[in-house]
């Protein structure tokens, strides 16, 4: 009998997966890319993650169209903190780290260098800010961490999972008794990925991110070409799932306009869109489900005419004792000129707001009007970086339940989930952004790792 495998998912294809056997691809959408469009900055190559971003890209045929961005680019050097009212650079290179550079008030290398005398914890989990003041400092939690958390989680770092937001950290204290040892000596094994031609380039020529000559959305449209090209894969847009039911041979799954079956589902909607389409059997799974938090997040896109930053660098976060609702601004036109319009100077900018203080700041995100949310961010761009014009095109778009938040004890939930899969014998791989990572990387490599366990490569 023909073996299909079918993909649940809200518009974005996890990865190059392809069977022997019959392969389906539900989309909710008619578009493919779910949040990624191409106004997004860029991705990052490090890791194997990143590896193996940079060898699918390579798979596509895309390496004629990547835009690298080295780490001597002045985008890679100079990140700011918002902090007391004006921009401060972040330290870099030796000299930055040897000396007090504000907002901090004592040379980062010294908050390292203590850091090797702090006695290691044993508990299973912490929050990002106790770890962080713990090991190196309170300073250095409340304005450098805090910030970063927000700009990559849009969350709160007193209650996101160091263990799950930054395993790398943890596992350094676990295994090495330190995080600059854990740095030195490594953190422990983690997953192989031999580096393709593209990926080799990177790493020779230092890239820090990169992005493609038509925007990161044309990555998943190039995954879709290759897929429909394929010829074993059936492409259904405009699919909603409203709900799933084991069957004899696996699945039946009801859309809105038939059904169909599968052997085995991958499953990259969301958490709670999941837990509404399966059956009363998963009423553990559905919990687990429902309990993973997310936030919404405001993304204001604005161009204005000529040259008008203060500063060159990637971007500045802002951390939550400054203004909870701003989450950062990310200077575009810096590290991708190429994106700028083809007829004169213009200065992109992307600003961030709400994550897990939309509701403080906004109010319920289907209240929040595209004017409101369209005045915060110029007012905001107004405000740290002096830009008194007006922007020549703006773009809101409010991202709703869009970033998952690990908050502590996320790692056992997870475990607890495959846990009851593997128990039921369910036909039924979770990927996505909801449980192994945030980041275009990562859920693409999460696409890639339930493939090699249902291939048993």
């Amino acid at each position: 009998t023909t073996k299909t495998c079918t993909v649940l998912n809200r518009g974005l294809p996890i990865g190059i997966l392809l069977f022997q056997s019959q392969y389906r691809l539900l989309l909710a959408s008619s578009r493919c890319g779910g949040w990624l469009w191409s106004t997004r900055r860029g991705i990052r190559p490090a890791g194997a993650v990143g590896r193996n971003t940079l060898n699918m890209v390579d798979d596509l045929g895309l390496e004629g169209e990547i835009l690298p961005v080295t780490s001597s680019h002045v985008a890679s050097k100079n990140r700011f903190l918002y902090v007391g009212g004006r921009l401060h650079r972040m330290p870099s290179g030796i000299s930055g780290l040897l000396r007090i550079v504000p907002p901090f008030s004592r040379p980062l290398l010294l908050s390292v260098a203590m850091e090797i005398l702090v006695k290691k914890r044993r508990e299973e989990d912490e929050s990002i800010h106790s770890f962080v003041s713990r090991r190196l400092g309170m300073e250095l939690a409340d304005l450098a961490v805090d910030s970063l958390c927000r700009g990559v989680f849009a969350g709160d770092c007193r209650k996101l999972s160091v263990r799950s937001c930054f395993p790398l950290l943890y596992h350094a204290e676990q295994r090495r008794g330190s995080l600059a040892l854990g740095f030195m000596l490594g953190s422990g094994p983690g997953p192989v990925v031999p580096p393709g031609p593209l990926a080799q380039r990177s790493i020779k020529e230092s890239w820090a991110q990169w992005s493609l000559r038509r925007g990161v959305e044309s990555l998943p449209e190039s995954i879709t070409d290759f897929l429909q090209q394929s010829g074993r894969v059936e492409l259904h847009r405009d699919a909603a799932v409203r709900h799933v039911c084991p069957s004899a041979s696996g699945w039946m799954i009801h859309l809105e306009d038939g059904v169909i079956s599968a052997d085995h589902i991958i499953s990259a909607l969301p958490a709670k869109a999941l837990s509404s389409a399966l059956p009363p059997s998963c009423q553990l799974l559905i919990q687990e489900l429902q309990d993973i938090p997310t936030v919404t997040v405001a993304v204001v896109n604005l161009e204005y005419d000529g040259s008008i930053l203060p500063v060159t660098g990637f971007g500045h976060l802002i951390p939550s004792s400054e203004d909870q609702g701003l989450l950062g601004v990310v200077y575009d036109s810096v590290p991708f000129p190429e994106h700028n319009r083809p007829d004169g100077q213009t200065t992109r900018l992307t600003v961030m707001m709400g994550g897990a203080w939309f509701q403080e700041e906004f109010g319920a995100p289907e209240m929040a009007t595209q004017e409101q949310l369209l005045a915060r961010a110029t007012e905001a761009v107004r405000r740290h970086l002096g830009v008194m014009a007006s922007p020549i095109w703006s773009r809101v778009t409010l991202q709703r339940d869009c970033i998952p938040q690990y908050y502590l004890g996320h790692h056992r939930r997870v475990e607890s989930m495959r846990s009851f899969i593997r128990k039921n014998n369910l036909s039924l791989s979770l990927v996505g952004s909801c449980y192994d990572g945030v980041s275009v990387n990562d859920v693409i490599f999460s696409g890639r790792t339930a493939v090699e366990q249902l291939l048993g490569t």
